[in-house]
């Protein structure tokens, strides 16, 4: 039997117990934890934020105040003067790099990134990103000495993708426009670096930015910038004395901004303005009573990654390529009085003929020059030639011992001057029989150096993916 000390024990054990689960009952252990809802944070909201705050060309800085130059030579947008890749000046260049090797006249560190410069007057201009300050910025250096001039910028943020900053100036006499990695367009005096005016194509297009950021570079017409938003304008003219837009062209198929770029061609008589959006192949009326008119379209050719522009191969016939497996495609464009057509000449595989992931090849004297794909099979990063009327049969490669990978070239003075994307340097005749190496050189050691070429006064442009080298390419 239980003693009374041990009853009383037990009734204040199960006293206890019951207050406890009672407790533990009716407790609410949330009660003071508040819904997170937009705003608590003091957060902008969501359309608030970044975008809207950005301030285009918001500042600038002058490092050189007097600067004078006695240089001419003009590279002064994507693919030079003529859009077609080749330096027409009339200076000597060299053959071989000599004993001493390549001379370097400078180097200039850069932000991840593969956009080029564009030249003109002794003066270089590059878009830069500045990834700790979180700024765009347009920077002007000497061609003489790499010295920068000014620069003038705005914030805006980004994440590294594969670099930031893609794209190439134009300039002219009065302006330089840009368009930075989200689309945000800048027009500046090209000598003082003034500030004109600035649009953001997501906010007045309402423009989705592509993957790997914007790569398409802007163009000068006759004192119109000409850009491709997608959005809800498939292409538009801006006044580059005002800012104001004085054409554009309805984006009815909703078409996507790629990282092709827009390139003028004259073709059965009409100039127009041929982009390959992500979509569709398109061809803009240019000039008239039309102008900014939806000549022609095609969604034959219709990859999901488009970097190469457009190739006009005579015969009013176009060759369009891209990367991942896409090949190429030439098409015709037939006239009959006021209306357009489009025809499909030949379409084929990578593997199958000439093709190109990344740059645009290069027409000269009836013969065109390319590197191939990763995805070409046999042929893959090599330099190739064939003719534009049989885009399937290569001539000749630069066989299985000289390979580019997604690097860039371009033509001046008889000969090819190709970068690898490893940063060698390869010197080729311009020939229609044979690859011909005239000399190479390791000039950069980085990597990614995917950035077009530019050539101006005998000197030559490249970059990787963290730095910008000048080189003296003039015969002695």
């Amino acid at each position: 039997m239980f003693k009374w000390k041990e009853y009383y024990f037990l009734y204040i054990f199960i006293l206890l117990a019951s207050v406890a689960f009672v407790f533990w009952f009716f407790y609410n252990p949330v009660k003071d934890i508040t819904e997170n809802v937009p705003g608590l944070d003091n957060r902008p909201a969501k359309g608030l934020s970044n975008e809207d705050s950005i301030i285009i060309g918001e500042k600038f800085k002058e490092y050189i105040s007097s600067f004078e130059t006695l240089l001419t030579g003009k590279w002064p947008r994507f693919r030079g003067a003529d859009i077609d890749n080749i330096n027409k000046e009339k200076i000597k260049l060299i053959d071989k790099w000599g004993a001493s090797g390549p001379k370097t006249l400078w180097k200039v560190e850069l932000g991840d990134g593969h956009a080029a410069p564009a030249v003109y007057n002794g003066r270089v201009y590059v878009l830069d990103y500045d990834e700790r300050k979180k700024n765009d910025v347009l920077r002007c250096f000497s061609l003489e000495s790499g010295a920068e001039i000014w620069r003038r910028w705005y914030t805006v943020n980004l994440k590294r993708n594969h670099g930031m900053s893609r794209t190439i100036p134009a300039v002219t006499d009065k302006y330089i426009v840009t368009m930075g990695p989200r689309c945000q367009v800048m027009c500046c005096n090209p000598v003082t670096g003034d500030m004109l005016w600035g649009l953001d194509l997501t906010k007045e297009f309402k423009t989705e930015v592509p993957l790997w950021y914007t790569g398409q570079c802007p163009l000068i017409d006759n004192d119109i910038a000409v850009i491709a938003p997608g959005g809800t304008s498939l292409m538009v003219g801006i006044d580059c004395a005002t800012g104001k837009v004085v054409w554009q062209t309805l984006n009815t198929d909703d078409l996507k901004m790629s990282h092709s770029s827009v390139i003028p061609m004259t073709i059965q008589g009409k100039k127009m303005y041929v982009y390959n959006a992500i979509g569709a192949l398109c061809g803009i009326s240019a000039e008239g009573a039309d102008l900014g008119k939806l000549l022609w379209k095609t969604k034959v050719f219709n990859p999901s990654v488009i970097a190469p522009s457009p190739l006009f191969v005579g015969q009013n016939k176009i060759f369009m390529t891209a990367g991942y497996g896409a090949g190429a495609i030439i098409i015709q464009v037939n006239r009959d009085g006021d209306n357009f057509s489009v025809k499909t000449v030949l379409s084929y595989k990578p593997s199958e003929g000439m093709a190109s992931e990344q740059q645009t090849p290069i027409l000269y004297n009836g013969y065109v020059y390319n590197i191939q794909p990763k995805d070409a099979s046999a042929t893959r990063n090599q330099f190739v030639c064939c003719r534009p009327d049989n885009f399937k049969n290569i001539l000749w490669t630069s066989s299985t011992t000289e390979r580019f990978g997604l690097g860039p070239y371009i033509l001046a003075d008889g000969k090819f001057f190709i970068l690898s994307d490893e940063g060698e340097l390869t010197i080729a005749k311009l020939s229609t029989t044979k690859f011909e190496v005239l000399d190479k050189a390791k000039i950069i050691e980085g990597h990614d150096a995917w950035g077009p070429l530019a050539i101006a006064d005998g000197r030559l442009l490249m970059r990787d993916s963290k730095q910008m080298v000048c080189l003296d390419i003039q015969a002695k």
